[in-house]
Protein backbone atom coordinates (compact mmCIF):
# COMPACT_ATOMS: atom_id res chain seq x y z
CA UNK A 1 0.00 0.00 0.00
CA UNK A 2 0.99 3.52 -0.60
CA UNK A 3 0.57 6.44 1.75
CA UNK A 4 -0.93 9.54 -0.19
CA UNK A 5 -0.81 12.32 1.69
CA UNK A 6 -4.32 13.94 2.36
CA UNK A 7 -4.34 17.66 1.13
CA UNK A 8 -6.32 19.61 3.61
CA UNK A 9 -7.46 23.29 1.89
CA UNK A 10 -9.13 26.23 4.68
CA UNK A 11 -11.24 28.27 3.88
CA UNK A 12 -11.49 31.84 5.52
CA UNK A 13 -15.00 34.10 4.96
CA UNK A 14 -15.26 37.60 6.72
CA UNK A 15 -18.40 39.32 6.88
CA UNK A 16 -17.97 43.07 7.52
CA UNK A 17 -20.36 46.38 7.15
CA UNK A 18 -19.86 48.28 4.05
CA UNK A 19 -20.14 51.00 6.34
CA UNK A 20 -20.08 52.69 9.72
CA UNK A 21 -20.03 55.55 11.83
CA UNK A 22 -16.71 56.83 13.92
CA UNK A 23 -16.87 55.84 17.60
CA UNK A 24 -19.79 53.78 17.22
CA UNK A 25 -19.02 49.86 17.58
CA UNK A 26 -19.78 47.21 14.80
CA UNK A 27 -19.30 43.77 14.73
CA UNK A 28 -17.17 41.35 12.06
CA UNK A 29 -18.26 37.52 11.56
CA UNK A 30 -15.55 35.19 11.00
CA UNK A 31 -16.03 31.51 9.67
CA UNK A 32 -13.57 28.98 9.07
CA UNK A 33 -14.49 25.68 6.58
CA UNK A 34 -12.42 22.64 5.92
CA UNK A 35 -14.40 20.34 3.21
CA UNK A 36 -16.99 21.70 3.80
CA UNK A 37 -17.23 21.52 7.49
CA UNK A 38 -16.46 24.18 10.08
CA UNK A 39 -13.36 23.52 12.20
CA UNK A 40 -11.58 25.40 14.78
CA UNK A 41 -12.17 25.55 18.83
CA UNK A 42 -9.36 28.31 20.30
CA UNK A 43 -10.05 31.96 17.77
CA UNK A 44 -6.49 33.45 19.95
CA UNK A 45 -4.96 30.56 18.43
CA UNK A 46 -6.90 30.23 15.11
CA UNK A 47 -6.98 33.53 14.65
CA UNK A 48 -3.72 34.90 15.90
CA UNK A 49 -2.18 36.45 13.08
CA UNK A 50 -5.40 38.33 12.65
CA UNK A 51 -5.14 42.26 12.03
CA UNK A 52 -6.91 45.45 11.16
CA UNK A 53 -5.28 47.98 8.54
CA UNK A 54 -6.24 51.48 9.90
CA UNK A 55 -7.05 54.37 7.46
CA UNK A 56 -3.83 55.78 8.72
CA UNK A 57 -1.41 53.34 7.56
CA UNK A 58 -1.00 52.13 10.84
CA UNK A 59 -2.32 48.01 11.36
CA UNK A 60 -4.04 46.82 14.92
CA UNK A 61 -3.58 43.02 15.92
CA UNK A 62 -6.86 41.16 16.61
CA UNK A 63 -4.83 38.06 18.27
CA UNK A 64 -7.59 38.21 21.71
CA UNK A 65 -10.55 39.74 20.24
CA UNK A 66 -12.47 37.43 18.64
CA UNK A 67 -14.96 35.56 20.69
CA UNK A 68 -17.04 31.99 19.78
CA UNK A 69 -20.11 32.10 18.40
CA UNK A 70 -20.06 28.73 17.41
CA UNK A 71 -17.21 25.80 16.11
CA UNK A 72 -15.42 27.55 13.04
CA UNK A 73 -17.99 31.15 13.80
CA UNK A 74 -16.53 33.57 15.80
CA UNK A 75 -17.01 37.58 15.67
CA UNK A 76 -15.63 40.59 17.55
CA UNK A 77 -16.77 44.22 18.29
CA UNK A 78 -14.72 46.94 16.82
CA UNK A 79 -14.68 50.50 17.36
CA UNK A 80 -13.17 52.66 14.89
CA UNK A 81 -11.57 56.29 16.32
CA UNK A 82 -10.70 57.72 13.00
CA UNK A 83 -12.78 58.20 9.56
CA UNK A 84 -11.40 56.43 6.58
CA UNK A 85 -11.41 53.13 5.10
CA UNK A 86 -10.97 49.94 7.49
CA UNK A 87 -9.18 46.71 5.99
CA UNK A 88 -9.74 43.69 8.23
CA UNK A 89 -7.22 40.82 7.61
CA UNK A 90 -8.06 37.19 8.90
CA UNK A 91 -5.28 34.94 9.12
CA UNK A 92 -6.96 31.31 9.90
CA UNK A 93 -4.33 28.46 10.41
CA UNK A 94 -5.53 24.90 11.01
CA UNK A 95 -3.17 21.52 11.23
CA UNK A 96 -0.48 23.09 8.99
CA UNK A 97 -2.95 24.94 6.65
CA UNK A 98 -2.95 28.17 6.43
CA UNK A 99 -6.06 30.67 4.85
CA UNK A 100 -6.47 34.22 4.03
CA UNK A 101 -10.18 35.85 4.12
CA UNK A 102 -10.18 40.43 4.30
CA UNK A 103 -13.23 42.60 4.33
CA UNK A 104 -13.24 46.22 4.55
CA UNK A 105 -15.65 48.62 6.10
CA UNK A 106 -15.91 52.85 5.30
CA UNK A 107 -16.10 54.38 8.20
CA UNK A 108 -17.91 57.91 8.50
CA UNK A 109 -18.90 60.74 10.55
CA UNK A 110 -22.28 59.20 10.70
CA UNK A 111 -23.91 55.88 9.62
CA UNK A 112 -26.53 55.46 7.25
CA UNK A 113 -28.93 55.88 9.83
CA UNK A 114 -28.26 58.98 10.62
CA UNK A 115 -28.49 60.15 7.37
CA UNK A 116 -31.69 58.81 6.58
CA UNK A 117 -33.24 60.89 9.56
CA UNK A 118 -31.50 64.28 8.85
CA UNK A 119 -33.27 63.09 4.94
CA UNK A 120 -36.71 62.49 6.59
CA UNK A 121 -35.97 65.80 8.57
CA UNK A 122 -34.94 67.73 5.48
CA UNK A 123 -38.19 66.38 3.80
CA UNK A 124 -39.85 68.13 6.66
CA UNK A 125 -38.60 70.89 6.30
CA UNK A 126 -39.74 71.28 2.50
CA UNK A 127 -42.82 69.89 3.22
CA UNK A 128 -43.29 73.15 5.47
CA UNK A 129 -41.35 75.20 2.93
CA UNK A 130 -43.90 74.28 0.55
CA UNK A 131 -46.66 75.11 2.38
CA UNK A 132 -45.36 78.13 3.45
CA UNK A 133 -44.88 79.00 -0.28
CA UNK A 134 -48.62 78.07 -0.76
CA UNK A 135 -49.97 80.47 1.51
CA UNK A 136 -47.82 83.19 0.55
CA UNK A 137 -49.05 82.71 -3.19
CA UNK A 138 -52.71 82.64 -1.88
CA UNK A 139 -51.80 85.88 -0.29
CA UNK A 140 -50.27 87.53 -3.05
CA UNK A 141 -53.24 86.39 -5.78
CA UNK A 142 -55.18 88.21 -3.26
CA UNK A 143 -52.96 91.37 -2.85
CA UNK A 144 -52.95 91.77 -6.56
CA UNK A 145 -56.73 90.85 -6.81
CA UNK A 146 -56.90 93.90 -4.25
CA UNK A 147 -54.69 96.43 -6.51
CA UNK A 148 -56.35 95.82 -9.73
CA UNK A 149 -60.02 96.56 -7.37
CA UNK A 150 -58.02 99.65 -6.55
CA UNK A 151 -56.76 100.34 -9.48
CA UNK A 152 -60.23 100.27 -11.44
CA UNK A 153 -61.56 102.36 -8.89
CA UNK A 154 -58.61 104.63 -9.41
CA UNK A 155 -59.59 105.36 -12.75
CA UNK A 156 -63.08 105.88 -11.80
CA UNK A 157 -62.47 108.70 -9.95
CA UNK A 158 -59.97 110.11 -12.49
CA UNK A 159 -62.51 109.89 -15.11
CA UNK A 160 -65.17 111.45 -12.37
CA UNK A 161 -62.84 114.45 -12.08
CA UNK A 162 -62.21 115.17 -15.80
CA UNK A 163 -65.62 114.85 -16.17
CA UNK A 164 -66.01 117.37 -12.92
CA UNK A 165 -63.53 119.63 -15.08
CA UNK A 166 -65.09 120.00 -18.46
CA UNK A 167 -68.35 120.54 -16.54
CA UNK A 168 -66.56 123.16 -14.68
CA UNK A 169 -65.27 125.06 -17.63
CA UNK A 170 -68.36 124.80 -19.64
CA UNK A 171 -69.98 126.28 -16.87
CA UNK A 172 -67.42 129.20 -16.54
CA UNK A 173 -68.36 129.55 -19.86
CA UNK A 174 -71.43 129.73 -19.33
CA UNK A 175 -71.09 132.59 -16.73
CA UNK A 176 -68.94 134.77 -18.96
CA UNK A 177 -71.27 134.61 -21.63
CA UNK A 178 -73.92 136.11 -19.18
CA UNK A 179 -71.54 138.78 -17.11
CA UNK A 180 -70.62 140.31 -20.85
CA UNK A 181 -73.89 141.41 -21.30
CA UNK A 182 -74.28 143.39 -17.89
CA UNK A 183 -70.91 144.33 -17.81
CA UNK A 184 -71.51 146.36 -20.88
CA UNK A 185 -74.70 147.42 -20.12
CA UNK A 186 -73.13 148.88 -16.68
CA UNK A 187 -70.62 150.55 -18.91
CA UNK A 188 -73.23 152.22 -20.57
CA UNK A 189 -75.39 153.27 -17.69
CA UNK A 190 -71.84 155.02 -16.45
CA UNK A 191 -71.42 157.07 -19.79
CA UNK A 192 -74.42 158.05 -19.81
CA UNK A 193 -74.28 159.18 -16.14
CA UNK A 194 -70.71 160.84 -16.93
CA UNK A 195 -72.93 162.46 -20.48
CA UNK A 196 -75.71 164.14 -18.21
CA UNK A 197 -73.42 165.16 -15.34
CA UNK A 198 -71.30 167.54 -18.11
CA UNK A 199 -74.30 168.73 -19.52
CA UNK A 200 -75.39 169.95 -16.54
CA UNK A 201 -72.14 172.00 -15.76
Amino acid sequence: LIDVPVERQVNTLVFAPETAAINNAFRVFVQTTSDGLLIGNDPSKLLETTHVHLPSGKVETLTNAFTTLHQGLYFLDYTPVEQGTYVFHVVAFSQGTISHGSAATLVQSQDISGISEQIIELNSILDETSAELETLKSEVQEFGSTLESASSNIDSSVESVSNSVVNIEEASSQLNSLLFPIVASIGIIVALQVAILARRR
